[in-house]
């Protein structure tokens, strides 16, 4: 930096080029000069954008076990967090209680994972910079493990609740009914509630705060639903021995397993790159007034008449603009609400409908090719072209609703093949591995955006004028480049075996077996 820190006066804020988080810059603000007992000249650096997390605990090579201890490690690859999916796949498959062995996972892990959800999000006023970080550590990493805890014995259900393919099918539809309405209060209703909450006090803490704990109510009570109301059907063959090393062997050879695998990690790493990315494309490739044209079309500009009923729902909800300045927000949350609609209707229509007619395979392969072009259309409307960017957010969102509940129906299929050839089965295990593909995608996904950003050139800061060469990395990350990753999904599926006669056929065989007393 050209000018000396301590020049500054405090407050100052200073973007440090050298470091990127996420592909952007640091933004620090000088919090302190001239402290007592500090070197002279030395100035206190603060961020309100990131803070810096040791959430892993790997011993790298060079890196004493005392240092681990006391600083941590980032490294995701070597970390022993990353084992925790696995661990609880074998664990609530050797779970025994009257329950079941993943019901009582749900139930008991339900209330302890909102408390840490909130906690995660809950400022409690520590102002000493080390305690925040640490305070942010460990809230963050007991959120993460009770997910883990809570997540994959639910995941597990799935497998476990019929073996009838048309039930399964029909589970799996419903299931995702509920997330996708999930998903489209959480990402369209998530900002206009902060910023609600926040009011005019202007502290958007508090804003986090309520609308987190909201939905932290609304998570507890419908946990607590799925446990009364999930029942386990499907149980290991009665003469099958408690085998840890056998369970991962047969896991790891199993062929349908290691295509799901594949494929989840790949569409999960695309989802989290072309969520982010079309955050960045709304903020700084659509043309505000175009974009605020388009709300004021579909009536969500505010007006001195806007007095109706509908009028004053959306209000309450932030979804009413007031100037083009403020587009962004309201375009970007109803462009999420808009897919996750579609997504919604999607799942009732076609998912079942079109996996019981045509097979879950055959289904998914069309589905995602579809995905995959729709998503790489976005490269070609120009920036005012608002309303085709709307209605490619519809096909993509129609093409991709009935993979939604179908990939878990499809790792349920993994679990009954596996029992299918080895005459064991670990429900948990197989979904386990899933379970981490999936959020091994979803943090490679945000990584690999971040590079992608940092190497086109993208400068972060509100109201900071990108270079052309970044406008063309936002668009080229919203658009050929999650494409391209989609199709490896596709790929993947064309070595994924069970298909619809395939599974018909292993479904009665399996149902033959259950029924001996000595199976």
């Amino acid at each position: 930096m050209a000018q000396s820190l301590n020049a500054l006066a405090v407050g100052a804020l200073v973007k440090d080029t050298g470091t990127l988080y996420n592909g952007k810059p640091i933004i620090w603000k000088i919090a302190d000069k001239g402290h007592t007992g500090y070197p002279s000249g030395a100035v206190t650096l603060i961020t309100e954008r990131i803070i810096s997390l040791k959430c892993f605990d790997a011993i790298e090579s060079g890196n004493s076990d005392g240092n681990r201890r006391s600083y941590g490690n980032n490294r995701w690859t070597l970390s022993n967090v990353r084992q925790l999916d696995p661990t609880v796949g074998i664990l609530s498959d050797r779970t025994k209680s009257k329950w079941g062995k993943y019901r009582p996972w749900v139930l008991w892990t339900a209330l302890p994972f909102m408390v840490f959800y909130i906690l995660a999000f809950y400022n409690p006023g520590i102002e000493d910079k080390g305690l925040v970080a640490l305070y942010a550590t460990i809230s963050y990493t007991l959120l993460m493990t009770l997910y883990s805890f809570n997540n994959t014995p639910y995941a597990s259900l799935g497998g476990v609740m019929t073996s009838d393919i048309k039930e399964r099918n029909s589970i799996t539809s419903i299931r995702f009914v509920a997330a996708t309405i999930a998903q489209f209060i959480v990402q369209g209703l998530t900002l206009p509630l902060v910023s609600k909450f926040t009011g005019e006090s202007g502290d958007k803490g508090h804003g986090w705060l309520c609308t987190i704990s909201l939905f932290a109510v609304i998570g507890l009570i419908f946990l607590i639903i799925t446990f009364f109301s999930a029942r386990e059907r499907i149980t290991p063959p009665t003469n099958q021995k408690t085998d840890t090393k056998q369970d991962i062997k047969d896991v790891f050879k199993n062929i349908p397993w290691r295509a799901m695998f594949i494929l989840t990690l790949f569409i999960f790493t695309t989802l989290a790159m072309w969520g982010s990315a079309m955050n960045y494309y709304f903020e700084n490739y659509v043309d505000a007034s175009a974009l605020y044209a388009f709300l004021d079309k579909i009536g969500l500009v505010a007006t001195e008449a806007g007095d109706g009923i509908g009028y004053s729902i959306l209000n309450a909800f932030g979804l009413i603009v007031s100037s083009p300045d403020k587009a962004y927000e309201v375009g970007f949350g109803v462009f999420n609400m808009l897919g996750a609609l579609v997504q919604f209707f999607g799942v009732i229509l076609l998912s079942s409908f079109l996996a019981n007619r045509y097979g879950k395979k055959r289904v998914f392969i069309i589905c995602l090719a579809l995905t995959a072009l729709f998503t790489a259309f976005f490269y070609f409307p120009n920036e005012t072209d608002v309303e085709t960017m709307f209605v490619l957010n519809f096909l993509k969102s129609l093409a991709y609703a009935p993979t939604v509940p179908l990939l878990w129906a499809m790792i349920a299929d993994v679990a009954d093949h596996s029992e299918y050839v080895n005459h064991r089965r670990a429900t948990g295990f197989v979904f386990a591995g899933v379970v981490f593909a999936l959020k091994a995608g979803l943090g490679i996904g945000s990584a690999i955006l971040g590079f992608l950003l940092s190497g086109f050139g993208y400068v972060s800061g509100a109201g900071t004028e990108q270079v052309d060469s970044a406008i063309q990395g936002i668009v080229l990350s919203s658009s050929l480049i999650p494409a391209a990753t989609f199709f490896v999904g596709v790929i993947a599926l064309y070595f994924y075996p069970i298909t619809k006669e395939y599974n018909e056929h292993m479904q009665a065989e399996l149902k033959e077996r259950r029924s001996k007393a000595d199976y």
